[in-house]
């Protein structure tokens, strides 16, 4: 009985329509459970198929722009009614959800475009260095979906001095010819990544990995070339610095393995030869740096490269040192045979005597190594 009566209102609904409507008299109104909308208003329809020439009627002011409404089935059908709409079929629907597609517009990607927009522009370099600051803290943007198009800024002021822009963009839409126009103000300035102390930090003292942490600063703010974090560790500072400043290039150094006054380890060394003896730096040096060592025993001074921590190492080639008198060996081997090495290394640690007889035996604190002699 009710499916006839159904069927009676939809013959009489169909009746009702234009003459132009007249091939559709063979699809029955059917209400739609799920509803999806793009415009501000919702039409007969959007929420019935075969709506015929009554589609265009607005019924509803859609939900806000990316949100989604429940509509009861008796209110729609009370609302469609007002509206001469009858005799629609229902089924077993109970409620309709009527959703407005938007698009959305993160504030990531407004930022990214208000940088993009200045990118090397004003005296800014790159937009991944640009930090954008809106005024009044834009939060994620909705805009109708039928803007599709493409952020364009149409206008751009920056003040380089304060740092504040004032950007306007078009999107073009779908729907008419007339683009969107969004405006935005507040600040933009370069940053850089640059290390940072997490604590006070004195000249003597090795960065550890725990000393710094990588952090983005105003360009401003760090003069020269900023360190990286992985640059820093292991270094030692050239003055002592507090918690929380950036570290340059130019505060940083090696770490001084020799220190002024420290007892050292000189080191002579040639092929076939390699001797050790104690020193005195008269310099402080890095690994690599090139300092003068006093050998304890002759109270020769020497230059040296510093190889280690408290040890200098003299190479022989390097060192324009007198040969030393000649001096009778304790070994069978004669005096002429002597390697030139051997002489220079014994020349490095012997003090100088009035008599050219020195046994090799007072040569105290240092091991000898002599290659072996060659014989003619």
């Amino acid at each position: 009985m009710i499916r006839t009566t159904l069927a009676t209102i939809s013959a009489l609904f169909v009746l009702a329509l234009p003459a132009r409507a007249a091939d559709d008299a063979v699809a029955v109104p059917t209400l739609r459970p799920s509803v999806t909308v793009t415009s501000d208003v919702v039409r007969v329809g959007d929420l019935i198929d075969n709506a015929g020439s009554a589609a265009l009627i607005a019924v509803y002011r859609s939900p806000d722009l990316g949100t989604t409404g429940v509509l009861p089935v008796a209110q729609v059908l009370g609302v469609l009614r007002a509206k001469q709409v009858i005799g629609v079929m229902t089924g077993d629907v109970k409620e309709v959800t009527v959703t407005r597609l938007a698009r959305t517009l993160a504030n990531k990607d407004l930022e990214n475009a208000v940088a993009s927009a200045l990118e090397r522009r004003f005296g800014l370099g790159d937009a991944a260095n640009i930090t954008v600051t809106f005024d009044r803290g834009v939060a994620d943007m909705r805009l109708d979906a039928s803007n599709t198009g493409a952020l364009q800024p149409v206008a751009t002021r920056y003040d380089a001095r304060s740092g504040r822009f004032d950007l306007t963009f078009e999107i073009s839409n779908d729907n008419t010819a007339t683009p969107t126009k969004l405006r935005f103000t507040g600040s933009a300035i370069e940053t850089v990544e640059v290390a940072v102390l997490t604590r006070d930090i004195d000249r003597a003292e090795l960065l550890k990995s725990s000393d710094v942490v990588l952090e983005r600063r105003p360009k401003a703010e760090v003069t020269g070339e900023a360190a990286s974090r992985d640059r820093t560790v292991g270094m030692q500072l050239r003055r002592p610095m507090r918690a929380g400043m950036p570290i340059r290039i130019a505060d940083i150094v090696k770490p001084d393995f020799v220190q002024r006054d420290q007892n050292v380890t000189i080191i002579y060394q040639v092929p076939g030869l390699y001797l050790t003896t104690r020193g005195k730096a008269i310099d402080n040096g890095a690994e690599g740096d090139t300092v003068s060592v006093l050998n304890v025993q002759t109270k020769r001074t020497l230059t040296g490269t510093v190889t280690g921590r408290g040890q200098v190492t003299v190479q022989g080639a390097s060192q324009s040192i007198p040969m030393a008198p000649a001096v009778e060996q304790t070994s069978s081997i004669k005096h002429e045979d002597v390697p030139p090495a051997a002489a220079l290394a014994q020349s490095l640690i012997q003090t100088p005597a009035p008599s050219a007889r020195v046994a090799q035996a007072q040569i105290p604190q240092a091991q000898v190594s002599p290659a072996p002699a060659k014989s003619e």
